[in-house]
């Protein structure tokens, strides 16, 4: 029991600097300015390509593939590709905290999608925490604003979108026992495939500073790969996903310190709604999990 509980300290503490390192990743890209958005996931992705390759050759296996989950990883690569895009985008036009939060809609899209992909169905409060988190995504897109201003928000929705779904082809590879460095090695060389080109026709000279912030993002990026992937080695994500959501905290205090980011009341209000969902969701859960075992040892 002593070590069920340590393994879950450790799996909180991974998870939580999981976050910091993609609030990291975000904040390096706003400072890198003025870059296309292909640009800055080029370079992000080729940080990751790389590090992943390095862990891969130090691996038994090394870069072997199972069959059967070359489908799932495929597709986790399509949409984590879109979602990461979608999300880079956002990040250069609305505030790093609404742009983070949006981004953490993933979990919620996940249990959507889960539904096609992986053939669990949610029940009637699942599919209450789903309505309620897009409730609260709405008082941060503001849609009450017109489509020019609200559209920067949408494709962070979109990029949600993408990384939930991509989320829920993970766990169908994982299921079948692939390992998680192979997935996050796919997904880096197909993200850098595909931007290559817009890469090479619409390059945008860096300065130094630029280039140091983009190999910084990578790495920060590399490093919540690493660190979320250890936390769910840990504990399951039913008992830690929610301290997941510390990142918006972090993002929301990098844009205040780096560009004097202020949420307006409609957004904060959208922060509490998402969050206090995902603490609902988190604990309704976990609450499930020990009255399903209470049953099991009393029979």
């Amino acid at each position: 029991m002593m070590m069920v509980e340590q393994n879950k300290r450790r799996g909180i503490l991974h998870i939580i600097f999981a976050a910091l390192c993609f609030s990291l990743m975000a904040l390096f890209l706003k400072l890198a300015g003025d870059l296309p958005t292909m640009e800055k996931a080029f370079f992000r992705n080729i940080v990751a390509l790389f590090m992943s390759v390095v862990l891969l050759l130090r691996s038994e296996e090394k870069f072997h593939i199972k069959k059967e989950s070359i489908p799932g990883i495929l597709l986790r690569c399509i949409f984590g590709t879109t979602g990461l895009i979608c999300n880079f985008w956002a990040i250069d036009r609305i505030g790093l905290a609404d742009s983070n939060m949006l981004n953490k809609l993933s979990p919620f899209f996940a249990m959507f999608m889960s539904i096609f992909i992986l053939k669990e169905k949610p029940n009637v409060v699942e599919w209450i925490t789903l309505v309620v988190a897009i409730i609260g995504a709405a008082f941060i897109i503001k849609p009450s604003q017109g489509i020019v201003s609200s559209f920067p928000a949408l494709v962070g929705l979109l990029g949600g979108f993408g990384a939930g779904t991509a989320y829920s082809f993970l766990r169908s590879v994982t299921a079948k026992g692939e390992r998680g460095t192979i997935v996050v090695m796919c997904f880096s060389l197909f993200s850098t495939i595909i931007t290559l080109p817009f890469l090479i026709f619409n390059y945008v000279p860096m300065t130094k500073y630029q280039l140091a912030m983009m190999l910084l993002a990578g790495v920060s990026a590399m490093g919540g790969q690493l660190n979320i992937t250890a936390a769910y080695t840990f504990a399951p994500a039913k008992e830690i996903s929610v301290f997941d959501y510390s990142q918006v905290l972090f993002a929301a205090l990098w844009g205040f310190l780096f560009f004097f980011e202020i949420p307006d009341v409609y957004s904060i209000a959208g922060y509490v709604i998402i969050i206090g969902v995902a603490i609902f969701k988190w604990y309704y859960n976990l609450t499930g999990d020990r009255n399903e075992k209470q049953e099991q040892s009393n029979s």
